[in-house]
């Protein structure tokens, strides 16, 4: 069987493959830095990373896009001997415009270097290339329509204004002729994510529908023409959680579609595990699949027949156990820093000039941050963190650090964006010396108000100092130690906030929390922070 989700922690709007024996899904990264992740499979149960393909300044620059903006649904697909990407790059947030402009890049294998952009336009996100049976290729995307009176409110659809279509010649490089509006939607409104596949005389048309929360959908649509008009599947929605909300997983929608050699088919899509008793998801929007059949009248429909999406699903016939380590297992992960680039569970945010942020070379073995800029910043941030993959965690780290500044700070953080985390702190305070102390943001908007919860506490003027963050569900704890036992500090805090729907709500921002090191120096001396290693050790998690 295949456990849901496949892909844990904020791993958003799965785009599937099939390369021979091989599947990949690419998942967006938003404003963390490199963009884009691209997982490996045999047999759809067992996944590992192996790249994040923007990685340099001519591929992604997002110093200054808000969050919950830079990378959105990356389409990958291969033809002609050539893995193609097409992502869009968000520079906007509030208001009615969005800024969203297209790319595409390609590579000959998933691990090598991938090309520099390939601009194709700015009218709006969620691009997809569907490559034709005669080799023409086609681009679809949502047209973003400013003019809306209301963005996300009634009409639910006003600033989502269809999807659009146009060929994409590779040879010039460039889109061709006038875009052509190809479909509306239904009336769940806020129709995106387009994805197109050919299955006999049908081309098949995959939305996403209702916004990315609690009424998100997966719709289905044929024409046989790649420019419609489009059929609407005569349910509608292959996979939606909103007519119950009883299930494991929840927000279902923004998938695509995948078969086997073997002819079985699949669909991919994101979807989120609340908190019990809570609507609130610290995990983020994570990738599942199902199992899906097809049927006698030419539509595809799940193989349990309902559109809510099962945490266990039949795996495919007679394809390999990979028993690739799976990222959501209890074991615990522990990570050293004598490598020449960071362990790729780790990212950073926005800047494609990691060298100003962090150094593996500096002092052998110990990463070094340099403190740059707030914590809150959307420019310049020393923030190192892995992703929470987890409900129940405790993450731990040492760090050496010597501030002459209360301006000056590094620690571990649990951090969701700008206006939500928790945040374990030693800095300086002129009459108590170095200090630790508890930094928190609630989640308030716009003003990001921060809090103390606790301290200064003096520490050991000098020497290490390890730091530790634990997770249980919607509770978050401290703790310090130079020497001898952990000390715990402060109250116990809300890690739900964490979350997509804390804060402003599910609407406002939707990536994940994350748990890492962190440095900053607003006084602009660059102080910097070593750390010795890094641990993240998943608890037992409820039934």
């Amino acid at each position: 069987m295949i456990k849901n989700p496949i892909l844990t922690g904020f791993n958003p709007d799965p785009s599937i493959c099939r390369v021979g024996e091989d599947y990949f899904i690419a998942t967006s990264t938003f404003e963390w830095y490199p963009g884009v992740q691209i997982y490996h499979s045999r047999n759809l149960a067992d996944w590992r990373l192996v790249a994040r393909p923007l990685s340099r300044a001519s591929q992604l620059d997002m110093r200054g896009n808000p969050d919950s903006c830079g990378v959105w649904a990356p389409c990958l697909s291969f033809a002609d001997d050539t893995f193609w990407l097409i992502y869009t790059d968000v520079k906007r947030f509030d208001g009615n415009f969005k800024d969203a402009h297209n790319y595409l890049v390609t590579a000959d294998s998933i691990t090598g270097q991938w090309s520099d952009p390939v601009y194709m336009n700015s009218s709006g996100f969620d691009p997809s290339l569907f490559h034709d049976d005669d080799g023409r290729k086609w681009f679809y995307n949502l047209v973003w329509n400013h003019r809306a009176t209301s963005l996300g409110q009634s009409p639910l659809h006003s600033p989502f204004g269809g999807i659009a279509l146009q060929e994409y010649s590779p040879a010039q490089q460039q889109l061709l002729g006038e875009p052509q509006l190809v479909f509306s939607g239904t009336e769940k409104g806020l129709a995106e994510a387009p994805h197109v596949f050919k299955r006999g005389d049908y081309y098949y048309l995959i939305v996403a529908e209702g916004g990315t929360g609690y009424e998100h959908a997966v719709t289905h649509a044929r024409s046989r023409s790649v420019a419609g008009p489009f059929e609407l599947h005569p349910d509608k929605y292959l996979l939606t959680a909103s007519e119950s909300h009883r299930g494991k997983l929840q927000r279902t929608g923004h998938g695509m579609y995948v078969e086997t050699a073997q002819g079985e088919a699949y669909h991919t899509f994101l979807c989120s595990r609340p908190l019990d008793g809570l609507r609130r998801s610290p995990l983020g929007r994570e990738t599942g699949i199902a199992r899906c059949q097809w049927h006698d009248d030419g539509w595809l429909r799940t193989a349990n027949g309902s559109q809510q999406a099962e945490t266990h699903v039949e795996s495919p016939q007679d394809l390999p156990a990979q028993k690739i380590p799976m990222a959501d297992d209890l074991t615990l992960q522990h990570y050293g820093f004598s490598g020449e680039s960071l362990p790729i569970d780790f990212q950073w945010l926005r800047t494609p000039i990691p060298q100003r942020l962090f150094s593996l070379s500096e002092r052998q073995g110990f990463l070094r941050l340099y403190g740059r800029e707030s914590i809150g910043s959307w420019f310049e941030q020393s923030l190192v963190a892995r992703r929470q993959q987890h409900h129940r965690y405790t993450a731990s780290t040492t760090v050496e650090f010597d501030p002459v500044s209360f301006q000056q700070s590094a620690g571990i953080t649990a951090y969701y964006n700008r206006h939500k985390f928790h945040y374990l702190q030693i800095s300086h305070d002129e009459t108590l010396g170095r200090v630790i102390s508890i930094m928190s943001c609630n989640g308030d908007y716009p003003d990001g108000a921060l809090s103390y919860p606790a301290g200064p506490v003096p520490i050991p003027a000098a020497g290490e100092v390890s730091l530790q963050c634990t997770v249980i569900d919607s509770v978050l704890t401290f703790a310090w130690r130079a020497t001898g036992d952990w000390q715990p500090i402060g109250p116990a805090l809300d890690a739900s906030v964490l979350s997509d729907e804390g804060g402003r709500g599910e609407h406002a921002s939707f990536t994940g929390a994350f748990v890492g090191m962190m440095a900053f120096d607003t006084s602009g001396r660059a102080r910097h922070a070593d750390f010795s290693y890094f641990s993240y050790q998943p608890h037992s998690q409820p039934a």
